[in-house]
């Protein structure tokens, strides 16, 4: 019995690390791989933030629609004010109202990616009065 008791605790902390060294692997080099992409992925929620990206990475916009009781809300492709800072490189929306842009950081200084929010009522609905928009201030360093 007592041979078989101390196979089992080494084992068993060699399997502990072996689990700890494949969970946090993967996550390190995933965080790498971001990294090295130079990419910057905005969303819905994203809209109001100031985000900062260097020279030559690529920020992607997904928006998602957004449904509020009888009325849905779909988007316009995302764009830059100033394309010479961030440049779009493609986008387009989806058939779920949702809406998508590529854009490549050119230059140096500060840009504001903007979409439109449509309304579109559910049968026998009306949109309330409210314009919706998305907006991201991105500086380029």
């Amino acid at each position: 019995m007592k041979s078989s008791t101390y196979r089992a605790v080494p084992l068993a902390a060699g399997l502990a690390l072996a689990a700890f060294a494949v969970a946090v692997v993967p996550a390190t080099a995933q965080a790498e791989a971001r990294a090295a992409a130079g990419r910057a992925v905005l969303t819905n929620a994203d809209d109001g933030r100031t985000v900062t990206v260097a020279t030559g990475d690529t920020v992607e916009v997904r928006l998602a629609p957004v449904r509020e009781g009888h009325v849905r809300w779909t988007w316009s492709v995302p764009d830059s004010d100033t394309p010479d800072v961030l440049r779009k490189t493609g986008g387009s929306t989806m058939p779920d109202g949702g809406a998508r842009a590529n854009l490549s950081a050119d230059g140096v200084g500060t840009a504001t990616v903007t979409a439109g929010g449509s309304c579109v009522p559910d049968p026998g609905y009306a949109c309330p009065a409210v314009i919706r928009s998305w907006k991201v201030t991105v500086a380029v360093q």
